[in-house]
């Protein structure tokens, strides 16, 4: 029976849905998090009777064929990046982005790698680098003897000495913007890689047209709502449960129809 098929596929796509949920919810506090969607399609139709087929000499035709649908499929799962709400953490070193783009450091590959995430801290040498200690690109370095650091909105780092009376530049943050960021590719640890689906990187200082600008000592929370997550995850569940219904429905069917041929 095809409805076992077809409900069999409802119940894997309701799953896949669920696994989905359920990963948003696990970084509700995640900085930078952005949560992600799961999207669905029908599969093939089978035709049972074709539509505009003639039906006698008049040439009048079919108006209205018989085409069945042979289940659903996931097709994407979506990255939603909308603003995440921006906390105060007082912590000099936070950064925030409030608006598009994305920070740059240079992963352990040497390649380049994008993240939301500006949980920012100096290495052993003065570094700048993030939680992971992946270091800003372009690098910045913090000298020795600093006793504060200003990061401007658009996102110029300057470093006040012990003992100066001025504060001087030390480097520039950067920010990446990208013609379909929902096309990157996650890698991870908060870090996102360019694809030939999200096209290439748009570098410019924050401020300029399409950055966001810097918010220093602030952080990124995640966009993700716990009580629409709960919302879906119920959802999701009830498709769940109608489906694996349709199943028992057509077990009982099929046993009624093999008692009845004995």
């Amino acid at each position: 029976m095809r409805v076992l098929s077809i409900a069999a596929t409802g119940m894997s796509a309701q799953q896949l849905n669920v696994e989905v949920i359920a990963h948003n919810i696990a970084n509700s506090n995640t900085t930078g998090f952005k949560r992600s969607r799961a999207e669905f399609s029908d599969l093939l139709y089978q035709i049972e009777r074709s539509s505009s087929t003639p039906t006698g000499e008049t040439g009048s035709v079919v108006p209205e064929g018989a085409e069945l649908g042979l289940g659903a499929r996931l097709t994407s799962i979506r990255s939603i990046n909308i603003q995440g709400p921006i906390s105060n953490t007082g912590n000099q070193l936070d950064v925030a982005i409030n608006g598009e783009g994305f920070f740059q450091v240079r992963n352990l590959d040497g390649n380049i790698a994008y993240t939301r995430a500006g949980t920012f801290n100096t290495d052993a040498n003065g570094l700048i680098v993030n939680g992971d200690g992946l270091p800003l690109d372009p690098p910045i370095t913090v000298p020795a003897d600093t006793i504060g650091i200003v990061i401007s909105k658009t996102g110029e780092v300057f470093a006040r000495t012990a003992g100066g009376t001025t504060e001087t530049s030390i480097g520039q943050i950067s920010l990446s913007a990208f013609a379909n960021p929902a096309g990157l590719h996650a890698l991870g640890g908060n870090l996102f890689q360019l694809t030939e689906a999200s096209g290439p990187a748009t570098t410019a200082n924050p401020g300029t047209s399409p950055m966001g600008v810097l918010e220093q000592g602030y952080l990124e929370e995640s966009n993700v709502d716990p009580v629409q997550e709960i919302t879906e995850l119920i959802s999701a569940q009830r498709a769940y449960e109608l489906n694996s219904k349709v199943i028992q429905a057509a077990d009982e069917m099929a046993g009624i129809v093999s008692k009845g041929l004995r």
